[in-house]
């Protein structure tokens, strides 16, 4: 029944996405190689693990802007965070007969085998934010040991080199393992930051789930004095404890990841959120279906397709009075585009 379930939504939400998004390019097919010289010829997937918050929604926004300038057909795939739907949703990909998939997010257990499938069927396949271990998948990825340096060097920064720390952390997601590495490596340095508790889940909605176990964290370690949470949607969930126990003035966090939401948060009057580091999720997106299109074109983006962070502290965000991500972009150039996995030949969507 479980799979007769599974199976049944991923055909529900095949065909529910592929009437949302048609093709509908902004560049003349003329002057791109194939297949893209046939508008509407393209069809890819994007197959998603994780689509809560204000992250993902940029995120696939950028994808949806991107996959339009190109004149592809775009199916949207959401697993909701079940693994085992996401790996049904990529065989759906594939009986749909689409020519790339992306695949975002996920664990490596589900997604290797499935990504494999999808190869095996001719179909090109780039993955963001998990490691599905095939060298015929690009990886896309934030840099997330660095999104992790920079906000640590920032707390080092704020408040030295010993603090006593909280560390919001789920295991098992390639970005949050990676930047976990680096929080290692951090610790490791700094023998006098002292980790007083590790906590985390990705239940929905993660904020609130996040929020009730940072309230028992406070009670049990009242002596906390930074919070290292680096997925924005942790970062909230932090701050709506630390708020509600009046600690705003004794604890400071440190985040990865952006949204107009966040710096709205970070720029409330005494706010404990002080800096974040993160790449645009949009741009991310677009950066993801143009690595794609590279490999439908017979090209290579390479194994590895990074696009690099920016530090944004509470102190930048006040200084520029930046109220929202439109902002962001206009005052920090380098967080608005990547030059990552591009071509002479590859329109960009509309700025």
């Amino acid at each position: 029944m479980k799979l007769l379930r599974r199976t049944t939504l991923a055909l529900f939400a095949g065909l529910a996405a592929s009437a949302a998004i048609g093709a509908g390019g902004l560049a003349h097919a003329a002057d791109m190689p194939a297949p893209f010289d046939k508008p509407g010829d393209v069809k890819i997937a994007l197959v998603r693990y994780l689509s809560t918050g204000d992250f993902f929604q940029a995120y696939l926004s950028g994808v949806e802007a991107q996959a339009k300038a190109l004149g592809v057909d775009l199916r949207v795939l959401d697993s909701r965070q079940d693994a085992a739907l996401q790996a049904d949703m990529v065989d759906q990909a594939i009986a749909l007969g689409v020519n790339g998939i992306i695949i975002q997010h996920g664990l490596t257990e589900s997604m290797k085998e499935a990504a494999q499938r999808a190869v095996d069927a001719g179909i090109r396949v780039v993955a963001f934010d998990v490691n599905v271990e095939n060298p015929k998948v690009p990886q896309i990825e934030q840099s997330d040991r660095d999104l992790a340096r920079l906000a640590l060097e920032q707390a080092v920064a704020d408040n030295g080199e010993s603090w006593k720390a909280g560390y919001v952390y789920v295991a098992g997601i390639a970005p949050l393992d990676r930047r976990d590495e680096t929080w290692k490596m951090f610790k490791e340095k700094y023998p006098g930051i002292e980790e007083k508790a590790m906590f985390g889940t990705l239940d929905n909605p993660i904020a609130n789930s996040v929020a009730n176990q940072t309230r028992s964290v406070l009670q049990a370690n009242p002596d906390i004095q930074v919070m290292f949470a680096p997925y924005d949607e942790f970062a909230k969930g932090v701050k709506i404890a630390v708020d509600e126990a009046g600690l705003t003035s004794d604890i400071k966090i440190y985040s990865a990841d952006v949204s107009t939401a966040d710096i709205s948060a970070m720029r409330e009057p005494d706010s404990a959120w002080a800096a974040t580091a993160a790449t645009n999720p949009a741009v991310v997106g677009e950066v993801s279906v143009r690595a794609l299109a590279i490999l439908l074109t017979g090209g290579e983006p390479g194994a590895s397709v990074i696009v690099p962070p920016t530090l944004i502290t509470q102190k930048m965000l006040n200084d520029n009075d930046i109220k929202n991500m439109e902002d962001l972009s206009a005052k920090l150039p380098q967080f608005a585009h990547a030059d990552a996995a591009m071509t002479d030949w590859m329109p960009l969507p509309p700025r």
